[in-house]
């Protein structure tokens, strides 16, 4: 038996503690429902312009600024901005990513790593939309590796000046959105060089356009041109040829240079002062995290309801087609990703209330802050992984009709594309969530990169590790509680106690976390090169942080199911919960069965499981999408209407 879904209660349940935020966000996205058509039928320019005017009318309504203090215009609730960002990818994603860089990066920037002179200067403005800026961090030649960036800021004492400067094509920003032509002042990150001596990489708010929009002396602007997606985004380049700041451009939360041209700061070590800055950004992950799950539920609605209307085939002599999804095959390339996509939800909103809860509290400790941060790139890289799969394969169920771009998966899909990459590489993301897993946070690790990790290797004795993680203690506790591979065992039994599909989680991390303490100790005591100890580990190492996300994502779902009361809905989303734990399992069968903790019997019973969790899935799956809630005028599918 399937439950029933109260529809409007889910819708509520999935909206949450910040329904009236996402609800105003809904109501804007509505009244610009011919913006979808406007970025197929517009140029490049035009479309740029429009995607402008909706973010300035919208910020308007305080929906960009919630996550700014009430004295500068803004809402004082970093949760509340969160919501309203991930709401807004249920419209033009351009508009979305927009948003994202002028309020969440420049703005951000501004907010987080600035004090209050900077604040009092720029965030009025900037959060009413009359001051468009851009974040210029990233560089052709050094990617996500932050660090290494080559843009200079050298410290001229005689004039209390700071002097930015591109060295070199490599050093120069790259793919910086609202550069091409709406920012008229850049946050630039640069090496700060003090009395000859680098002091590492730190944010300056830099002009970059004059009154009449055209750049300033010194700044070299450059269209990134034409994009697989996004184009209502004016990404560009820029260079910097000696120009000249005050000293007051440093922001200088974290560090400060006198006049006399001496540094300081309360961070001692350069590593940690880095990483301390940059753990200030993680909204903007968190963000793009939400919004790709939001973007997957968009794709999800369009392609369910085309299932529940289109026919096909069907009994031979009959003379009836069947409806899509009345086939097994149809409710397996759509249902697993529904409950994927709903677990996701669930492990979004509870990231999304750590954020506010670090960020609203100045004494939040140093654990707590690597503890987000590492949550935060794993949700943001599973989460849009997902959206990827997700658009692709509704898209692939709508047949020819889903490449129609006026059924949305076209933009869909190449608008999410960059979302991968964007706030970080997901896989260096992957090693970020893993060294936290390794270490234990400590600072003398503090690298995100293959090279912090290998530093790690060469000087942390891998003990600690499996010291810290009791692992061995770990594994023999659940091997007491995960069946093993047993031939007598009920293939059947189990497959849908939720404590069971937990603790398998948790062993597969514990054991792929073992593994790889295990091989990079066993390269090291044999003298091996710490780079390539770490390279032959790395697929290990992603593994592992892998399986601990996919465990933090079930966790969220199985609390949350928990937390409902009883009735039709809780029944819904147990039987969702369920989909999800053993899709997973079932993807990952093999590793399971590698490591005896699946039988052949049971991997063939968790198929036909899954398969049956689809069927009961089916007379509610309309509901299921109908409680995502997205505004009419974003699902413009000529084949639902």
């Amino acid at each position: 038996m399937s439950p029933t879904v109260d529809v409007p209660a889910l819708a509520t349940l999935l909206d949450g503690r910040y329904a009236e935020v996402r609800q105003l966000v809904r109501k804007n996205l509505a009244q610009h429902g011919d913006i979808l058509r406007d970025a197929e039928e517009m140029s490049r320019a035009d479309f740029r312009q429009r995607v402008l005017d909706v973010v300035v009318m919208m910020a308007r309504t305080g929906q960009t600024g919630m996550g700014f203090p009430e004295e500068y215009g803004g809402g004082g609730d970093i949760g509340a901005s969160i919501a309203a960002f991930e709401t807004l990818a249920y419209g033009d994603l351009s508009v979305l990513v927009k948003v994202g860089v002028q309020f969440g990066l420049f703005g951000g920037a501004i907010l987080q790593l600035g004090t209050k002179p900077h604040h009092d200067a720029y965030l009025a403005d900037l959060v009413s939309g009359k001051l468009l800026g851009c974040f210029a961090m990233t560089e052709t030649g050094h990617g996500s590796n932050v660090q290494a960036l080559g843009t200079t800021a050298v410290y001229d004492a005689a004039t209390a000046e700071f002097v930015i400067s591109t060295p070199d094509d490599l050093a120069r920003k790259d793919y910086i959105g609202n550069a091409a032509m709406h920012a008229s002042t850049a946050v630039v990150f640069a090496q700060l060089v003090v009395n000859g001596q680098s002091q590492g990489v730190h944010a300056f708010v830099v002009p970059i356009r004059d009154e009449t929009g055209e750049p300033v002396p010194g700044v070299r602007i450059e269209d990134c041109g034409q994009k697989i997606g996004l184009n209502g985004v004016d990404n560009g380049r820029l260079w910097f040829d000696g120009v000249r700041v005050p000293r007051e451009a440093l922001l200088n939360r974290y560090a400060e240079v006198t006049a006399d041209g001496a540094y300081t700061s309360e961070i001692e070590n350069p590593d940690r002062r880095f990483f301390t800055m940059l753990g200030t950004l993680v909204q903007g992950r968190v963000c793009v995290g939400g919004a790709a799950i939001n973007a997957s539920k968009v794709a999800l609605a369009v392609a369910v309801k085309y299932g529940l209307r289109r026919r096909q085939f069907g009994t031979p002599g009959s003379g009836d087609e069947e409806l899509l999804l009345d086939y097994g095959m149809h409710r397996r390339r759509l249902f697993p990703l529904l409950a994927r996509t709903y677990a996701l939800h669930f492990a979004q909103e509870r990231l999304a209330a750590d954020l506010h809860e670090v960020f609203s509290h100045e004494d939040a400790s140093e654990r707590d802050r690597r503890a987000l941060e590492s949550r935060a790139a794993g949700t943001k890289a599973l989460g849009t992984w997902h959206a990827s799969r997700t658009i692709q394969e509704c898209r692939e169920a709508c047949g020819g009709a889903g490449y129609l771009s006026v059924n949305r998966f076209d933009a869909l899909r190449a608008d999410t594309d960059v979302f991968t990459t964007f706030e970080g590489d997901n896989t260096i993301l992957l090693q970020l969530v893993a060294k936290g897993l390794l270490t234990d946070y400590r600072d003398a690790f503090g690298d995100l990169d293959q090279f912090g990790m290998v530093r790690f290797v060469a000087s942390v004795a891998v003990e600690t590790v499996m010291e810290r993680t009791s692992v061995h203690k770990i594994l023999d506790r659940l091997r007491d509680v995960v069946p093993a591979n047993d031939p007598d065992t009920d293939p059947d039994a189990g497959l849908l106690d939720t404590s069971a599909h937990l603790n398998l989680l948790r062993w597969r991390e514990e054991h792929m976390l073992a593994g790889v303490a295990r091989r990079l100790k066993k390269g090291m005591d044999a003298g091996g090169d710490p780079a390539a100890v770490f390279s032959a580990c790395q697929d290990h190492v992603i593994g592992a942080a892998h399986a601990h996300v996919e465990r933090l994502v079930l966790e969220a779902f199985v609390d949350k199911v928990g937390a409902m009361e009883t009735g039709p809905n809780r029944e819904a989303m147990h039987l969702l919960c369920d989909l999800y734990a053993l899709s997973a399992i079932e993807r990952d069968r093999a590793w399971f069965m590698e490591h005896g903790r699946l039988s052949n019997a049971k991997s063939k019973a968790v198929t036909a499981m899954v398969n049956e969790l689809c069927r009961r899935v089916r007379p509610i799956c309309g509901d299921l999408v109908d409680a995502f809630d997205v505004p009419p005028e974003m699902l413009r599918a000529e084949i639902i209407h």
